[in-house]
């Protein structure tokens, strides 16, 4: 194994849920040591990271993630606030206002799509942000590219969670964009605290669970509940040219 990126997502530190998001997202990063016999390319973390958007809870996440010793690449949740955000993570400062990026993890290139529409839950991708992704990908056709993002792009069937997910336009806008870009192997989110996979635009999605509390699979019920099924953390190899995505449960901290 040479080439690994460690996904965590939805760590919400700052709720009051369960035993505790920072216990929970402390045991993710624990089960992800423990399952690498080197450090990762890079950690990255699809969004909700904060749960009110304080200060104290990106400094404690930021703490506790370092543990990885690994390059940290995170992207916004609709609970996250932006600018602190940055200022925990390092993230570039990219003269718009969205935080959307690329980098380069040597062997892999992440492209990070900021589809938070902020004061709202759920997502957008918005013209401007669609113009950008466009021309990000095309500027390297070649390099394995892993897509993340936190609001998944796709109908899930769950009500709860389709209330609060990308509008139908942006959705088909982005189905088609990454059509276009056969480099994008992986799609990687989060948002739905569950695992959730499809295909968008010949590419794979993976939507994974979150470090704390789930939401209840539930395909008529509206309204949004928590659940204490298994936290995960997810670990995307590269192999033999291709990504290749395995979940790893979380033993519980109660």
């Amino acid at each position: 194994m040479t080439f690994a990126v460690v996904q965590l997502s939805d760590c919400h530190l700052g709720a009051s849920w369960g035993d505790g998001p920072a216990p929970a997202l402390e045991a993710a990063i624990s089960a992800a040591s423990a399952l690498l016999p080197n450090p990762a390319a890079a950690v990255l973390v699809t969004g909700d990271i904060a749960h009110t958007g304080a200060d104290e809870e990106y400094e404690q996440a930021h703490t506790l993630i370092e543990r990885l010793n690994a390059p940290v690449f995170a992207l916004p949740g609709n609970h996250d606030d932006r600018a602190r955000l940055r200022r925990y993570f390092g993230m570039p400062d990219t003269g718009r206002t969205d935080l959307s990026y690329a980098a380069d993890l040597g062997g892999v290139r992440l492209v990070a799509l900021d589809t938070q529409n902020r004061g709202r839950d759920g997502g957008r991708f918005d013209s401007e942000r669609q113009r950008w992704l466009a021309a990000t990908l095309a500027e390297d056709a070649d390099t394995p590219t892993l897509l993340a993002m936190h609001h998944p792009p796709l109908w899930t069937g769950v009500p709860a969670m389709d209330h609060i997910g990308l509008p139908a336009e942006d959705r088909e806008a982005f189905a088609q964009i990454v059509g276009h870009h056969p480099n994008v192997q992986l799609i990687a989110a989060g948002h739905v605290h569950r695992l959730i996979t499809a295909s968008i635009g010949g590419a794979a999605l993976v939507a994974i669970p979150s470090t704390t509390l789930q939401i209840a699979l539930d395909f008529v019920d509206p309204t949004l509940r928590l659940v204490p099924e298994p936290p995960c953390v997810a670990i995307h190899l590269l192999v033999d040219g291709r990504l290749v995505t395995h979940l790893a449960p979380v033993p519980s901290t109660g």
